[in-house]
């Protein structure tokens, strides 16, 4: 049905996502008839309609406050604090919003200082969040003061050349903040007193992280606005075959590749001439590990994965088939689908599989991978070349899934259609109905409905289900979100 699509109009000046004004005006027709003001419209349609938001990371030494500060920005409890450091976390993004805006956190704690020497570790902490932010908070223990780690991670910011908003922390009353003021000698401006664990001074700390970051994102996903190459990250769990596929795609070793799980350290963006275009590979394989540093290992591939997952466009996860489907792979599946970036699918070392343990993959994926069976699959070995013809084609579904876009009045005549045929489930002696919606922004499709009551997540996953059958939208997330209508009197 892919003939129903139109390239996305950017309509985001508007304040109304990517309906141009025409449209947008039918819109609001078709919503004051059913009891919505424009107020209501334009805020779910702000709210859905954005694009990439900007990036703020938090940075600083071991046991400064990094993850209770991120739990103070995101208003709630989800960074894991210890007091000690290397602590493993699933996520280390996190959404957060501020006086009306929205942007994410990068949560840069975790690492261990003494592992491979306080230059290596503090590199590998701060470059890679860094590289992928907008702006910086560095925190600093102002009843320590400056150490010389702190003052490593400065000169490491002054080469990046983003914005810092340098955070004193641990300042709970007035006689704290002469410590603060001692790190102006750091050069990096104006030191903001906060104490992360009881809020004091936070928000006018955010004041300032709002004034460093930009408001709207550095850069026009897509590559049309820029002119140059897609973007593709590689990601995968270490060992998996990563570093292997960039070498055997570029026709030439460029990356180190060694059986040790995590041989590369630092991301490689390489130009890639494939199917007859050039694209850009970010190469993220794992962080080199040691037998005490399992977890900090862990936390560096996360970062990584994070890092190259904020600058890609498209995310080609590979699988080591060999091995059984791990909690890993899921993970960084998962990581891929809420960055709202196209994924691809690659089953890496096919040539190793025999029958039997093809039998128990299908099983797997089946198992497994029921969430994300819309993304293409392909099948690879990155040692032999075998199917890698196949991963452009499958490169290519997945972002013109990403960037389509479906006509509102096409979308409304579809609901229209569900609701008939297949109506939300009774509950509570109520029966909840899609009035209308609309699609509020591409990369990924974004859809906003308006409902007369709160629609059940399986009747969500329903009409995405639907929504997929119908349109394509192969290869992307689909962010489906509801708003309901107000118990007021309703318009006739």
């Amino acid at each position: 049905m892919n003939d129903q699509m139109q390239p996305a109009d950017d309509g985001t000046e508007h304040g109304h996502g990517e309906l141009g004004d025409a449209e947008f005006a039918e819109f609001l027709e078709l919503a004051a008839e059913e009891g919505f003001d424009q107020e209501e419209v334009e805020g779910a349609l702000g709210e859905a309609g954005h694009g990439p938001l900007p990036v703020l990371a938090v940075v600083g030494r071991p046991n400064v406050g990094k993850s209770t500060l991120v739990n103070r920005i995101i208003g709630r409890r989800e960074a894991v604090v210890e007091d000690r450091p290397g602590v493993t976390r699933d996520r280390v993004t996190y959404e957060a919003e501020w006086a009306g805006r929205r942007f994410k956190v990068v949560d840069t704690g975790g690492w261990e200082q003494d592992v491979l020497g306080i230059d290596a570790s503090v590199a590998a902490q701060a470059e890679f969040a860094v590289e992928a932010a907008d702006a910086v908070v560095f925190v600093v223990d102002a009843v320590v003061g400056a150490t010389d780690t702190d003052e490593a991670v400065v000169k490491l910011l002054r080469r990046a050349g983003k914005p810092v908003v340098l955070c004193a922390n641990k300042v709970d009353g007035p006689s704290g903040e002469a410590d603060a003021a001692y790190l102006w000698s750091l050069g990096l401006g104006e030191p903001h007193p906060v104490s992360a664990l009881h809020g004091r001074g936070t928000g006018d700390m955010l004041d300032e992280v709002l004034k460093a970051l930009p408001e709207a994102p550095r850069e026009t996903f897509g590559g049309v606005a820029l002119g140059g190459p897609r973007r593709v990250a590689l990601i995968g769990r270490p060992n998996v075959g990563k570093s292997s596929l960039l070498n055997k795609v570029a026709g030439e070793e460029r990356v180190v590749v060694d059986a040790l799980a995590g041989t590369t350290r630092d991301p490689v963006d390489e130009l890639i001439e494939l199917g007859g275009k050039t694209w850009k590979l970010v190469d993220t394989a794992g962080i080199r590990r040691r037998v005490h540093l399992t977890e900090g290992a862990d936390y560096y591939a996360s970062l990584r994965t994070a890092a190259a997952l904020e600058k890609a466009e498209v995310a080609v996860v590979l699988i080591d088939v060999s091995e059984s489907i791990s909690v890993q792979d899921l993970r960084i599946i998962t990581m891929a689908v809420e960055s709202g970036r196209a994924v691809v699918l690659a089953y890496n070392k096919w040539d190793t599989l025999d029958e039997e343990r093809r039998f128990y993959l299908e099983r797997e994926i089946e198992r497994d991978l029921v969430q994300v069976q819309w993304a293409p699959r392909v099948n690879v070995s990155a040692r032999t070349g075998r199917h890698m013809e196949k991963l452009v084609p499958a490169i290519e579904t997945a972002l013109a899934g990403w960037e389509t876009r479906v006509p509102t009045g096409k979308l409304n005549a579809f609901l229209g259609e569900i609701v008939a045929s297949h109506p939300h489930p009774v509950r509570g002696g109520k029966q909840p109905r899609i009035l209308f919606g609309t699609q509020a922004g591409t990369k990924p499709p974004r859809f906003v409905l308006f409902a007369s009551g709160f629609l059940e997540a399986g009747y969500r996953r329903f009409v995405e289900r639907r929504l997929r059958e119908e349109f394509g939208f192969e290869g992307t997330p689909l962010q489906i979100s509801v708003r309901v209508r107000e118990k007021r009197g309703r318009r006739k």
